[in-house]
């Protein structure tokens, strides 16, 4: 049997040999069918294999030559025609590691040396024109613009151009490969998700590149990218106004970049820049425009028209806007969505347009600006007012509201003219709902200021209790309360200034938190329940109800959550009543006494307001889940989160991380991230308050958990603005704290506060008189001094910071001495020289040493004997000597011989060590027992 296989083998051989490849596969195929010897088979199947190699059939060459290695995988023949069908198949990556073994087993065989260089080349180029970014871009358009492609292709493509746009070698090679057109038949596709990849790659292309972002306006038209932002869709709205915001920062200088010969071609963006802004406000006042749409054009107006800085003294676009855009803005604010015929509007438009009126207002700089800017508002409003036409006139009272929440002194000055207030009055007496909720809530934002609203006060009390008592619409009733409410606070705080009867203002309370917490009436009604809240809360019996009612303060906190963000200023408001956190006027005792002599008003204070009950009401807020409600608050639209907002938002902060065991709650809701932007960005008040919140949080938590990722280095600019002189010292205080933290944690952070040009701030604070804080500041320079730029301040001559340190060792504050004499052991230890600098800067230092050495506090003995070790250790003979005539010989010895102590091992140790050091210098001699 054996035999008969043999012949059909050698049979098989010949006919290879004379080139009938056909014949010899025949004769090989029939030895496997029946042979069981394996390494025969083997030789079978690389024999096979090679003629498969002949007739060009790689597949079965590369099968066949596998089926032989998987029996020897040395077989030098198999592998490498395996190596030669692999190859023929493209699979470049396995040819080279099959040939790679055939030179290993054979390392001086030429062919397998020539192919694998041969290879080696190939698959360079072949990943080379893979991965060129060229041929990447190619791809994911084929792929983007492929309607068979799976879904979840399509998206990895969309996420990969995105991410290639940002790099700016990237963005050029999209913009190279005809990018923009295939971009824009993504747009035409008219698949929100296509439409946004696009829009975003194209933001990112547009970064910092004037040229390009230029070219792309001109390629796309600025009327094509305001149709796209028109479109019903948050998100593609969105991303289209952050397109926008991309071309106007590259264009305003924005891009820093050298352009050599193409200078001339991007010098002038101001007619794109101005085609941009008519765009804008034509987007305002149009009715084929989406309220999302409408909200970004608003967006980017409030943020790219006014000036950034009052320095700056051209407001020319501010006076552009007022000229071509005022009645459109104006337009915005008095839509009513309950009448037909109305502009798209979500809830937050009109809110939106009165801030953006508010900005434009703030950046006029003379009296003949602001007077064009009242007189085109008047105009208009009177332009609207037929007592014809209710629908018209309702317009120009909802104008006014929108006035009254912006630039309250042009809205104020309108309701003063002659037969407004009458039109508003009669308003409210009409029969239609719509024509009273307008009217009411003219009236109550006509009463946000209390010096003003003397005629309100008069007149609309009455009228306001007449339409409450009469309506039985909820929605009317909600409102007329709330102006009763805003008209009930009238004195704030002060006890003694109460507007209603006693008693009368809890149930004014307790009616608004009724109608908060019912599901079944709408968010728009609902939130004036809490615009009645946050002026009633002035009243200490009122803040101390509410927070006792759970139920209504989880209602306050959901709403603050929806996308409703008109409602965030009444429940900051709100909140800060609660925690009594508002700017307090101290009153001296002395004003106080001539006050009540004269017969004058003294302000009174509550006796709820005071700090046991506020600290409860802290509590409550947190137990009702607080800080996820402000996290939410914080990350809505800038136009919306005005300055103002922001800075009661850092107050509420701040009064509720008092507590250190508050803290980590806070943490855990999410409260350290969302305080970053707060302490970044508004007030200077604001800022202060939200650093301050975030240095008590920095101080005892981990950096890592309470500000996860990169964030945690935005935190080191805000505690470093603490340090300032212009701060009081808990704030001080506290920041020295959470820089110690922070310095203690990584060395990146440290690094992060040095280069933040903190340690002229930290050594200032080391001279305070102050003990805690000039405590604090030692030790946070304590963590600093691994730093080698901090070391480097150290060896530099003609300062005191050496003596300092050396003199605060010497202090009776022990915990100024753990952290002076932590530097000290950490700075002699790093830098040799400062061993001998240290002696020269002041006369005390061996007495302060000597101290340091005997002290009974472990931790201070143990640094002084390092410091003592540093010394000993610092190439300096003299200095060696010097110390070993001096008393901490006898010092070290009588430490060194004692018994070991787990209390004090560290100092007993460090101790032996010095002694064991003098020894290898010849300072000493080894002690030894008589004989």
């Amino acid at each position: 049997m054996m035999e008969d296989l043999m012949k059909l083998k050698d049979e098989g051989n010949k006919y290879f040999q004379s080139g009938d490849t056909d014949k010899a596969i025949e004769c090989y195929s029939k030895v496997i069918k029946t042979c069981k010897d394996n390494k025969v088979l083997a030789v079978i199947y690389r024999n096979r294999s090679a003629c498969y190699l002949k007739k060009e059939n790689y597949a079965n060459a590369a099968s066949d030559a596998s089926k032989a290695i998987d029996v020897d995988a040395a077989d030098i023949k198999a592998l490498y025609r395996r190596c030669q069908a692999l190859e023929k198949l493209g699979k470049l990556d396995m040819a080279f590691k099959d040939v790679q073994r055939c030179a290993t087993i054979e390392p001086k065989n030429k062919t397998f040396l020539e192919t694998l260089r041969r290879l080696g080349a190939e698959i360079q180029q072949k990943l080379k024109t893979t991965f060129s970014t060229d041929s990447r871009v190619q791809n994911m358009f084929d792929i983007l613009l492929d309607d068979e492609m799976e879904k979840d292709k399509r998206e990895k493509a969309a996420n990969n151009l995105i991410v290639l746009s940002r790099e700016d070698a990237g963005a050029e090679r999209i913009f190279q490969n005809n990018g923009v057109p295939l971009l824009l038949n993504m747009i035409e596709t008219g698949k929100p998700e296509m439409i946004l990849a696009a829009v975003r790659t194209l933001s990112g292309m547009c970064t910092g590149h004037k040229a390009r972002a230029m070219a792309i306006i001109h390629m796309v038209g600025v009327d094509k990218m305001c149709s796209i932002m028109a479109v019903d869709n948050e998100e593609i709205a969105l991303a289209t106004c952050n397109l926008f915001q991309c071309i106007n920062d590259s264009l305003t200088g924005g891009d820093k970049r050298e352009y050599g010969k193409e200078e001339a071609l991007v010098l002038d963006a101001a007619k794109d820049l101005k085609t941009i802004l008519l765009s804008l406000l034509e987007m305002v006042g149009s009715k084929k425009v989406s309220g999302n749409g409408r909200d970004q054009a608003l967006n980017l107006l409030s943020k790219n028209v006014p000036r950034n800085n009052k320095k700056d003294k051209d407001n020319s676009k501010t006076l552009f806007t007022i000229d071509h855009g005022l009645k459109k803005i104006l337009k915005v604010c008095g839509q009513v969505p309950e009448l037909p015929d109305q502009l798209p509007l979500t809830e937050n438009t009109q809110l939106i347009a009165s801030v953006l009126l508010n900005k434009l207002y703030d950046d006029l700089s003379c009296d003949p600006e602001r007077d064009n800017f009242r007189d085109i508002c008047d105009e208009y409003i009177k332009s609207k007012i037929d007592p014809n036409d209710m629908d018209k006139t309702i317009h120009a009272v909802n104008t006014i509201s929108g006035l009254l929440q912006g630039p309250f002194d042009v809205g104020n000055a309108l309701v003063g003219r002659q037969g407004i207030m009458e039109m508003m009055v009669a308003l409210c007496g009409s029969e239609r709902e719509v024509d009273q909720m307008v009217a009411i809530e003219a009236l109550i934002h006509s009463s946000s200021k209390m010096s003003r609203a003397s005629f309100i006060i008069t007149n609309g009390v009455s009228l306001l209790k007449d339409i409450y008592k009469k309506t039985t619409n909820e929605k009317i009733k909600i409102r007329s309360l709330v102006g009763l409410c805003k008209l009930g606070s009238a004195g704030g705080d002060d006890y003694g200034l109460r507007q209603f009867a006693e008693g009368s203002t809890e149930k004014l309370a307790k009616q608004c938190r009724k109608w908060l917490c019912n599901p079944k009436i709408d968010t728009k009604t609902r939130k004036w329940a809490i615009e009645g809240l946050a002026y009633l809360t002035n009243d200490a019996d009122v803040k101390d109800d509410f927070v006792e009612d759970e139920t209504a303060l989880k209602a306050m906190f959901e709403l603050a959550k929806s996308t409703d963000k008109t409602i965030m200023y009444s429940v900051a408001c709100t909140l800060v009543n609660c925690s009594n956190c508002y700017e307090k006027k101290e009153f001296l005792p002395e004003l106080v006494q001539l006050a009540k002599f004269s017969k004058q008003h003294v302000p009174e204070q509550h006796p709820k307001d005071k700090k046991d009950f506020i600290d409860k009401r802290v509590k409550r807020l947190l137990k009702a889940g607080v800080i996820s409600a402000l996290a939410v608050m914080v990350k809505a639209d800038s136009s919306i989160l005005t300055n103002q907002t922001k800075e009661m938002l850092s107050r509420v902060f701040l009064a509720l991380s008092m507590d250190a065991k508050d803290r980590g709650t806070i943490v855990a809701q999410g409260g350290g991230k969302a305080l970053i932007p707060l302490a970044l960005e508004g007030t200077e008040a604001g800022k202060t308050k939200a650093s301050h919140a975030l240095a008590k949080i920095a101080a005892i938590s981990n950096p890592e958990i309470a500000f996860p990722g990169e964030r945690v280095y935005e935190v080191v600019r805000p505690l470093i603005s603490l340090l300032q002189t212009d701060k009081d010292g808990t704030e001080n205080y506290e920041a020295l704290k959470g820089l110690t933290n922070f310095a203690g944690f990584s060395d990146k952070l440290r690094v992060k506060i040095v280069k933040e040009k903190a340690l002229p701030e930290i050594e200032n604070y080391m001279f305070e008189d102050h003990e805690q804080i000039r405590q604090a500041a030692t030790e946070c320079m304590c963590n600093l001094v691994s730093c080698k730029e901090v070391q480097d301040r150290y060896l530099e001559d003609g300062n005191d910071k050496l003596k300092l340190m050396v003199l605060l060792c010497g202090e009776d504050d022990e915990k100024l001495q753990i952290a002076a004499a932590g530097a000290l052991a950490m700075l002699t230890g790093a830098q040799k020289k400062l061993c001998l600098k240290m002696t020269l800067v002041t006369t005390q230092w061996l007495e302060i040493l000597q101290r340091l050495c005997l002290h009974t506090n472990s931790s201070i003995q143990h640094r002084g004997l390092v410091i003592v070790y540093n010394m000993l250790n610092s190439d300096n003979s003299e200095l060696a000597k010097k110390l070993m005539e001096s008393e901490l010989l006898e010092i070290l010895s009588v430490i060194g011989k004692a018994e070991d102590n787990p209390k004090r091992q560290g100092a007993i140790d460090a101790a032996r060590e010095c002694l064991i050091k003098a020894m290898d210098l010849g300072l000493i001699k080894p002690f030894s027992s008589p004989p």
